[in-house]
C-alpha cells in the first residue's frame, strides 16, 4: 500500500513540474501548500517566498488572483501576470477544504486573435470598396439605355456574384486561418449548452418562417474536448442552413447522443435537398447549388467548408444525406473526454 501511494505521489510531482500550466493548492487553513515552477514562473516569485503564507500576503496586489482563493465553489476569472502578460485562472474547492487555482497563460492566444480580427477587418474592407464599386456600375448601366434579355441577364449575376463576394470576404479570410492551424482552445465542452445557444440566435428566424426547432438531447451529454467557440459555430452554421433551405411551416429536428466513445449531432430538415450529384460537393469552398432555389437565397458557400475543417480539427467527421426536394439531414461526430482509467501492465 505504501510503495502504491509512493508512485502515485512521484507521478503527480512529476506532472506539476512538467506542466506548462501554473498550479498552486493551498492547505485546510488557507496557506500556501503547493506551488509548481509554472505557477511560480508566472507569477514572478519563488516557491520558497510562497509557501506556508496566505495569498494575501504574497500576491497582495492581485485582486484577481485573491478572489480565486476567497470564492467558493468553481471559479474563472482572468488573472493579469507581470511583463504585461495574461492568464486565465481556474479555481475550485476539494472535498479536504483546500483550495486549487490553475493558471493558463493565453497571452500569445489573445495577442493572436486581435491579430486575426485586425486581418480580418482590413481584407474585409480592402476587398469590399472595389466589390461595391463593381455592383455600383452594374446598377449605373441598367440605367444608360434598354438592354435584351441576355445582357440583362449577365447585369443580375454580375450584382448577384458581387454581393456575394462581399458577404463572404470577411469569412473567407477567417476560413484561410482556421485552415492554416491556428491554435484552438482544448478544454472540456458541454454540447447541450451550445446547442441551446446557437438555437436561440436563430428562434427569430425561424419565427419568420413558421419553422419550428424541435431539440432532442440525451441527457447527460458526454463531454468533449476542443474550442467551444468554433463547436458552436458548425453547430450555428447546419442549424441556420437548415432553417435557410427549408419550406416554410415546416419543423426541423435537431438531435445530439453520445456513448463512452463518441458525441453525435445532427440537423435534419424538410426542404429544398442536394441533388446526388452535388451531395459531394456541398463542403467544397464557395460551392453553391446549380438549383435557382438555392441561388436565390443568400449565402457564400463557405460555411460548411468551415464545419468541415473545425470538425476534423477536433478529430471528427461530418457528413451529409439529402433527397432533392424532400430535405437534407447533417450530421457530425466528435471523440469523447475518456473516462476510463488507466491501468498499467506488470
Amino acid at each position: 500500500m505504501q510503495v502504491r501511494e509512493s508512485h502515485a505521489t512521484s507521478v503527480i510531482d512529476f506532472v506539476l513540474r512538467s506542466s506548462a500550466d501554473g498550479v498552486l493548492l493551498t492547505d485546510p487553513h488557507g496557506g500556501l501548500e503547493q506551488i509548481n515552477p509554472a505557477a511560480a514562473s508566472m507569477l514572478g516569485i519563488t516557491v520558497d517566498q510562497a509557501l506556508g503564507r496566505k495569498p494575501t500576503q504574497v500576491f497582495p496586489q492581485n485582486p484577481a488572483l485573491l478572489n480565486l482563493f476567497s470564492r467558493d465553489g468553481d471559479q474563472t476569472l482572468d488573472v493579469r501576470l507581470p511583463k504585461r502578460r495574461l492568464a486565465v485562472g481556474i479555481a475550485a474547492t476539494l472535498h479536504d477544504g483546500r483550495r486549487v487555482v490553475l493558471l493558463q497563460d493565453v497571452t500569445e492566444k489573445v495577442e493572436l486573435e486581435s491579430r486575426r480580427e485586425a486581418l480580418v477587418t482590413a481584407v474585409a474592407h480592402d476587398l469590399r470598396n472595389p466589390i461595391s464599386a463593381i455592383s455600383g456600375f452594374a446598377e449605373l448601366v441598367e440605367k444608360f439605355g434598354e438592354l435584351n434579355a441576355q445582357q440583362q441577364k449577365f447585369i443580375t449575376r454580375i450584382k448577384q456574384t458581387a454581393t456575394k463576394v462581399y458577404d463572404v470576404a470577411g469569412s473567407l479570410v477567417d476560413l484561410a486561418w482556421i485552415e492554416a492551424g491556428m491554435p484552438l482552445e482544448h478544454r472540456p465542452i458541454q454540447m447541450d449548452t451550445l446547442i441551446d445557444r446557437a438555437v436561440t440566435r436563430l428562434t427569430d428566424m425561424a419565427k419568420q418562417k413558421q419553422i419550428t426547432i424541435a431539440i432532442s438531447v440525451q441527457k447527460p451529454l458526454p463531454p468533449v474536448m476542443g474550442d467551444p467557440q468554433r463547436i458552436e459555430m458548425v453547430i450555428y452554421n447546419l442549424i441556420h442552413n437548415a432553417v435557410q433551405y427549408a419550406y416554410p411551416e415546416q419543423t426541423i429536428a435537431v438531435h445530439s447522443w453520445g456513448d463512452t466513445h463518441e458525441v453525435y449531432f445532427s440537423v435534419a430538415d424538410r426542404g429544398i435537398g442536394v441533388s446526388d450529384d452535388e451531395i459531394e460537393l456541398i463542403f467544397d469552398r464557395l460551392y453553391r447549388s446549380r438549383d435557382e432555389r438555392v441561388r436565390d437565397l443568400p449565402g457564400g458557400g463557405l460555411g460548411l467548408t468551415a464545419a468541415r475543417t473545425i470538425i476534423a480539427r477536433h478529430g471528427g467527421d461530418i457528413w451529409a444525406s439529402s433527397n432533392l426536394n424532400v430535405g437534407s439531414t447533417f450530421t457530425f461526430v466528435l471523440p469523447v473526454i475518456g473516462t476510463q482509467p488507466i491501468v498499467s501492465k506488470r
